[in-house]
This record gives C-alpha cells, sequence and structure tokens, in this order.
C-alpha cells in the first residue's frame, strides 16, 4: 500500500513520539526542522497555565511555513498532535475542534478508538494513526476508522506493551497492510531499519528526544536518560493505572522501592488536565528500554544527525551480508 503523503518524503521514517508534558512547541519545531516528524500530546498545551493549543499550533504553522520558504531544498516534515481519548480527557471534543482549524496533518490517538475522532481527522484532510499495544486493539482501530497503526511494543517509555515487537509487527501485517510505526527501545539509525525490516514504515521513539537541548524535561531527568540503561527501567501501572516503563532511580528517589511496588486499579485511570499526582509521584520519569544509546544532552538536530549517519551504515552493512546469501 502507498502510504498518505503526509507519511512520505521525510529525512529518515521517524515520528518523535509524544512525551507528557515536556513535548512543547520548541522541541517539535526542532524535530521537524531536521527532518522528522515531532509530535505533542494536545493535553501538554495546559489551560491552567494559561497555554493555548490554538496558539501553539498557530505557532508551529507559522515557524514551519517561515522554515520551508526559507530553505525549500530541504523542508521541514509535519508535525502530528497526540489525542487521548480516554473518557475522563474533558478536554478532548474542543481541542478536536481547534486542530481541525488548523488543519492537523497527522494525528495520534492513544487509550481508546473512536469513529468521531477519526472523522474530525479526514474532514481537515490529517491521516490518523492509532497506538496499541496487541493485534486484538489493533483490528478495532482500523474498524474504527484509523488510517494507521503504531505498535507500542516492550521496551517503549511511558504508556507501554509488553508483547516482542518481532510478534507485534508480525501479528498486525498478516491482516492490514497500511501505515505501520513501531514503538520500543527505538534509539539508533540501526533499530529504524530493523522496523523497516520487520515490515513497519518507520520507527517512533521518544526518550532519546528527551536529553537534548529543546526537550522542557528538567535538567536532572536528563542526566538520568543519560546516565542509566535497560536495566534501570521497569514495568508498572501504579502511577497511572495503565502499564509503563519508568526510571528506577526516580522511584527510589521518591522514597519508594522499585522492587515492591503496588497494583494499580486500571478502572481509576485519570486523564483530565486538572488531575494531581500524590507529591511522592511529582518526579516520577518515563523511559524506555533503548536509553543506553544516550551518552549525553544534545540538540535535536544533533540527535537526527546521528540516527541519519546509523541508518545509512546500517543498510550498506546490510546490504554486504545479504550478498552471501
Amino acid at each position: 500500500m502507498t502510504l498518505p503523503k503526509a507519511l512520505q518524503g521525510w529525512r529518515l521514517p521517524l515520528i518523535g513520539s509524544p512525551l507528557f508534558i515536556i513535548s512543547r512547541p520548541e522541541l517539535v519545531l526542532a524535530q521537524c526542522k531536521a527532518g522528522i516528524v515531532g509530535c505533542f500530546p494536545a493535553l501538554n498545551a495546559r489551560e491552567k497555565d494559561g497555554e493555548s493549543l490554538d496558539a501553539w499550533l498557530t505557532y508551529i504553522n507559522e515557524e514551519l511555513d517561515r522554515h520551508n520558504q526559507e530553505n525549500p531544498d530541504r523542508p521541514a516534515a509535519p508535525y502530528a498532535i497526540n489525542q487521548i481519548v480516554h473518557k475522563s480527557n474533558a478536554r478532548l471534543d474542543r481541542d478536536i475542534e481547534i486542530c481541525v482549524k488548523h488543519k492537523v496533518p497527522i494525528w495520534v490517538t492513544s487509550l481508546g478508538a473512536r469513529v468521531e475522532v477519526n472523522e474530525a481527522a479526514h474532514s481537515c484532510g490529517g491521516v490518523v494513526l492509532h497506538d496499541v499495544i496487541n493485534n486484538r486493539f489493533a483490528k478495532k482501530a482500523i474498524e474504527k476508522g484509523a488510517d494507521g497503526l503504531v505498535a507500542v511494543a516492550a521496551g517503549a517509555g511511558g504508556h507501554a506493551g509488553a508483547q516482542s515487537p518481532l510478534a507485534l509487527i508480525q501479528e498486525i501485517r498478516a491482516w492490514f497492510d497500511g501505515p505501520l510505526f513501531l514503538s520500543g527501545a527505538i534509539a539508533r539509525g540501526d533499530s529504524i531499519l530493523a522496523a523497516m525490516a520487520m515490515g513497519a514504515d518507520g520507527g517512533y521513539a521518544g526518550t532519546l528526544f528527551i536529553a537534548t537541548e529543546e526537550c522542557a524535561a528538567v535538567p536532572d531527568y536528563k542526566q538520568m536518560v543519560a546516565d542509566h540503561g535497560a536495566e534501570d527501567i521497569i514495568y508498572t501501572n501504579l502511577f497511572t493505572g495503565v502499564h509503563g516503563n519508568y526510571l528506577k532511580p526516580s522511584i527510589a528517589k521518591a522514597g519508594m522501592n522499585p522492587a515492591e511496588l503496588e497494583i494499580s486499579d486500571p478502572s481509576k485511570m485519570n486523564f483530565a488536565e486538572d488531575r494531581e499526582k500524590p507529591k511522592s509521584w511529582k518526579e516520577i520519569w518515563g523511559a524506555g528500554q533503548g536509553l543506553g544509546a544516550i551518552e549525553k544532552v544534545v540538540p535535536t538536530a544533533e540527535v537526527v544527525d546521528r540516527l541519519e549517519r546509523e541508518f545509512i551504515a546500517a543498510r550498506e552493512r546490510l546490504s554486504g551480508q545479504l550478498k552471501s546469501y
């Protein structure tokens, strides 16, 4: 299947995944200008803090238009907005109206597939990718009108699945030939190529962009990502009701034992903008198992440059290896 126009022509087949709170216009613009898709959750424009999704999208569109006029030979990749469609998100309907107004090119939906959200995206020419952790959810998303999928496999940062990327991609590709991106420890150019070899159209990465200058994460969070590896990640549903991967050192710093965490009640999930975490959870930080590829805090453009070098080198290496078969 030919990919929709919005999903073609990027410098690298990679989407920077939406990072709760810490993906802001500065990071999204840096990612897009570097040639990959930048994405942020609509809820990151926190109205209680005087921020406006409408203003953010106006700024992003104007800045990307300016960049493209000044760089016709290397235009920016499109941006994406993540919509949390869980019933506790009271802002959803209004945020959808704002995204339609600004003709957001790529929509990433999470925590439930809804027909009306897909229809709204299509009304302004948008492409919808729904993130899923298993094949059952993948089928539901496509049945309800999503154009494509993000397979969130084991090792992904934040809310993540538990299935091997090999198994998850294999099961989805058995029946679906549309847009498909893989999330789960995508932190090197080699990983992007591996995702494509498995049958995905590209990668979906978040953790490696936490340790960038443009990310809104606090310095301690960025440094913790740069200083640790996969063994320092724990998979738990305690903090949101949905299983996700978190940095053990941040949990220990909050006074909890990562080896003795309670199990949360999924029915109490709350993604309302005004929800409050317990004080001890304020600095529980998510990250994926790919953080071992991160050595220091650098500009986003430098990360994408590295990924491109690695992708090209891996492609050439693999081409040479395949000549023996």
